[in-house]
């Protein structure tokens, strides 16, 4: 799959879903085998674009393979593009360098897809061009209107039998539960708009949702990413309220992010929350989102997908990726819907929209990528751990293998390397790797009964789990499979 964001291809990605690793050793990308490619984060909208445009998601030119960069985390701003070539995610010892635990020799570069704000544009321009959009429409309507009079006229006086319901009938229609309106009339009002402004102007526009009546709301890190150092947050709800917001703790390997409304009111409306585990390929989706700045639209589609590996990158100078075992749904989200919630047809949250696979231009004449029938999202059972840890810690906490394994382009599996970055251990001593029996060289097939084709679907696949879970990895050595159980460690914060 190619994504576009700014105008540039995105490398491959792999077709199983990842698993967290320790952590990456740097802001890299890797492409899989069966040339597919990886998605770009679901860029916010610039606060200050025009009406209804805003920037699209995409990612950096697959990169040459070369050797792999120190693996510290935050990783080090790569040179030229974004994400360097041969960079590895691995998994380091907890609090040293490995960002998400990826230490080691690299692969090829490019797993990921960075993502760069547009220059601001005038609102004059594309506003006026939206407004004479809008009057032709008026005008079509009044001329549409007015020849289906001057029909059903001539028609009654040539004896039609057509028979007109009441304008007093049309607002004593009920809409029974279940049904696309029902669910939206009842998710709509706990929905916001978030408008997040660095101290620099920068920033964008994405979307939330209520968590608790404390006034809690769960979004993406790339959405609040410009407002973390001194800047604005604001949130609006539907009824046109308008809040002031803070970060309470943002992940940027997880892409969640938990804001608090400033003197929350008192009448919130949590989401209720599903269960992404028992989500089933074909179930109805319902979308919600600010598409290209259009505040509380609402999209209908299925899941088309499930356990879809999926990295991102929010593309600023110390880029980090992010990773989702996610689902993936044709329901049509676009710059704007990140952060916002898909729910079931119940009305329940099953995913946090934060991504989109897109391969042309879009969105008003913009130039802009849209939709294309490739959403992803974060599974809602995932978000919610790390939602709760975020409110209760301000830190996000990320399980982890202990072991540096390669982004090489490959289906065989996930490789330990030879050597960590920065010359340090491939398997961290005393890690879970190391008491599990884990070496360089060998190669991890399975993660219970999750098949890995790649290091960076191991990564996301691990971080589907805490801390201290037990997992069963397959593995091959000299030629030969074996198993063995781990048990998951832990790292803390995003560096």
């Amino acid at each position: 799959m190619s994504t576009e964001n700014e105008g540039n291809e995105v490398p491959k990605a792999p077709s199983a879903p990842p698993v967290p690793v320790d952590s990456p050793a740097a802001s890299s990308q890797s492409p899989t085998a069966g040339g597919t490619e990886p998605t770009a984060p679901l860029p916010p909208v610039p606060h200050n674009a025009p009406t209804a445009t805003g920037p699209h998601p995409g990612g950096p030119a697959p990169q040459a393979p070369g050797s792999a960069p120190d693996g510290s985390w935050p990783p080090p701003p790569p040179a030229n593009p974004p994400y360097g070539e041969g960079q590895v995610y691995g998994a380091g010892p907890a609090g040293a360098p490995g960002g998400f635990g990826a230490d080691g020799a690299g692969g090829a570069g490019g797993w990921g897809a960075s993502y760069q704000q547009p220059a601001p544009k005038p609102r004059s321009g594309r506003g006026g061009l939206v407004a004479a959009v809008l009057v032709a429409a008026l005008v079509a309507g009044g001329l549409g209107g007015g020849l289906g009079y001057t029909l059903a006229k001539d028609n009654d006086n040539n004896g039609s039998t057509t028979v007109s319901a009441s304008d007093s009938g049309a607002t004593q229609v009920k809409r029974a539960p279940g049904t696309i309106a029902h669910v939206a009339a009842k998710a709509l009002p706990s929905t916001v708009t978030i408008e997040a402004e660095g101290t620099n102007g920068d920033g964008g526009t994405g979307t939330g949702f209520v968590f608790d009546t404390q006034g809690h709301i769960i979004t993406n890190n790339h959405v609040v990413a410009d407002a973390l150092d001194g800047g604005k947050l604001t949130a609006t709800f539907p009824n046109g309220r308008k809040y002031d917001a803070q970060v309470v703790g943002h992940a940027q390997g997880y892409d969640v992010a938990v804001i608090k409304l400033k003197n929350p009111p008192s009448d919130l409306k949590p989401l209720a929350l599903g269960d992404s585990d028992k989500v089933a390929v074909g179930d109805e989706t319902i979308a919600i989102g600010a598409p290209f700045g259009l505040s509380n639209t609402v999209t209908t589609g299925i899941i088309s997908a499930k356990n879809r590996p999926v990295a991102s990158s929010d593309g600023s100078a110390t880029s980090k990726a992010s990773y989702m075992s996610a689902l993936q749904t044709d329901a049509s989200i676009n710059p704007g819907n990140s952060g916002g919630p898909l729910l079931d047809a119940s009305g329940a949250v099953i995913g946090i929209n934060s991504a989109i696979q897109s391969s042309s231009s879009g969105g008003f004449g913009s130039g802009q990528s849209g939709s294309i029938g490739l959403g992803f999202a974060i599974p809602i059972n995932q978000a919610k751990y790390v939602a709760q840890e975020l409110i209760k810690t301000g830190k996000p906490v990320y399980a982890k293998i202990g072991a540096s394994v390669s982004l090489e382009d490959s289906s065989d599996g996930a490789k330990i390397t030879d050597q960590g970055a920065a010359g340090s251990s491939a398997v961290e001593p005393g890690g879970p790797a190391d008491k599990a029996g884990l070496k360089p060289g060998d190669v991890i097939t399975k993660l219970d009964d999750m098949v890995i084709d790649s290091g960076p679907t191991l990564i996301g696949a691990i971080w589907t789990h805490k801390p201290g879970d037990k997992v069963t990895l397959t593995y091959k050595r000299g030629g030969q499979e074996h198993t063995t159980q781990l048990t998951l460690g832990s790292r803390v914060g995003d560096n």
